[in-house]
């Protein structure tokens, strides 16, 4: 992989109550909660800024595409992480008895751009991938 300056990204995202999404991403993935409104919250996103906005006719499930036969959600946000904390995030999230679109589970195996991969959505239907790569150098790698 080259080097290069990264910067965090500002992702803004529609929610049908401001409390459930305080509740998951706060108490659930563990994000710091910046400024707020009534209309909307910030979160700290391992590093990265995201924004629920109180906008209930803006929230549905997404249609999916078929990725390495599971039915991946066409829209969607999340993280690659090391390994070792995809691991930890998969086990905090199956104990806490999330109901996964897409279970925790290695993709593309034995392949070029081999990841460890899983979706889930937040109470509004907003569909967050968590993913890691046996190997980072193959992050954009075809």
């Amino acid at each position: 992989m080259t080097e290069q300056t990264i910067f965090p990204f500002h992702l803004a995202f529609p929610v049908n109550d401001l409390e459930a999404a305080r509740e998951f991403y706060k108490g659930l993935l563990g994000c710091a909660e910046g400024r707020s409104s009534a209309d909307w919250v910030d979160f700290d996103f391992h590093g990265h800024q995201i924004v629920a906005h109180l906008a209930p006719e803006e929230t549905s499930a997404a249609k999916t595409s078929n990725v390495d036969g599971h039915g991946v959600p066409c829209r969607h946000f999340g993280l690659v992480m090391s390994m070792e904390k995809w691991q930890k995030a998969a086990d905090r999230l199956t104990a806490a008895g999330i109901d996964f679109i897409i279970e925790p589970y290695v993709r593309f195996k034995g392949e070029t751009g081999e990841q460890a991969t899983m979706f889930f959505s937040d109470p509004a239907g907003n569909a967050i991938e968590l993913k890691a790569f046996k190997n980072m150098d193959q992050l954009f790698a075809s």
